[in-house]
């Protein structure tokens, strides 16, 4: 028991010292003629910044190219001190990445990086996410007319959704493809709608109009084809709204959106 003890705590210390490069080395690690103490712990303490660097790196090149090798370094660091990693998988480590750049300095002057790290983290959660069987558009021939109405629909979980103000997926389709110059940053008047999805192994995104972004938000909380025609009459007339919602309908199946549409309580798919 005194051993597992005495593990434990050399085990913390070591993960203190690695975290936070400000505790002394564990009493328990020796020098040698080579290197004291601290030294050798050093090696380690270097080793593991640059590991988890190496992970930010390949989760957020966007973020890299946009503040070059230098600043992405020093963010880094302060990314890591302020987000020691806690998850078995080091794949999680920068979840928090597009929240630090939000809520710290000199990062939050510039929201445009915070973005390019929301898009980026985005991107790995659709390319990561369990693929679901699409919906065979033969399920909608089952259904009345007079029970489209109620009609609910399950989705995808690789795809997700995002708002952004600046136009950064036409910067990182530049920054990714190598492209000189490369586009400058603009913010639209308003932020614009993003969907992300993946497609069997294929990612893409595109933008949305705002009625079709309200339309795939209401949808994806479970309300039914009744609500989101009605919904549509904000931007619609009564003769067009169904048209315009079957037709939002129509580009989400053929994307591979839709798993699974529910009429009544039962499953409408066989």
């Amino acid at each position: 028991a005194q051993m597992t003890e005495e593990l434990a705590r050399l085990q913390q210390e070591f993960a203190a010292y690695l975290t936070s490069r400000r505790e002394e080395a564990p009493n328990s690690v020796q020098g040698d003629a080579r290197a004291d103490p601290r030294e050798r712990m050093d090696l380690y303490a270097g080793a593991y910044l640059s590991r988890l660097a190496e992970v930010l790196g390949e989760d957020f090149p966007g973020v890299w190219g946009m503040l070059g090798d230098e600043q992405f370094w020093r963010l880094c660091q302060a990314y890591i001190r302020g987000h020691p990693s806690v998850y078995p998988s080091i794949r999680w480590f920068g979840g928090m990445m597009a929240e630090f750049l939000r809520h710290n300095q000199p990062y939050s002057d510039y929201p445009q990086v915070a973005e390019m790290a929301a898009f980026e983290w985005a991107q790995g959660l659709v390319f990561d996410a369990a693929g679901e069987a699409p919906l065979d558009t033969q399920a909608f021939n089952r259904i009345a007319a007079e029970d489209w109405a109620g009609l609910t629909f399950s989705f995808t979980p690789a795809m997700q959704r995002l708002d952004l103000d600046w136009n950064i997926p036409e910067l990182w389709s530049a920054l990714n493809e190598g492209t000189e110059p490369l586009p400058d940053l603009q913010k639209g008047p308003y932020p614009s709608a993003w969907l992300l999805w993946r497609q069997e192994l294929s990612p893409g995104w595109r933008r949305l109009d705002v009625d079709e972004a309200w339309a795939l938000d209401e949808a994806g909380k479970g309300m039914n084809f009744g609500y989101i025609c009605e919904g549509l009459l904000e931007w619609a007339d009564e003769s067009n709204a169904p048209l315009r919602a079957a037709g939002f309908l129509r580009t989400w199946v053929s994307h591979g959106l839709v798993t699974d549409l529910v009429q009544g309580g039962q499953w409408a798919r066989s």
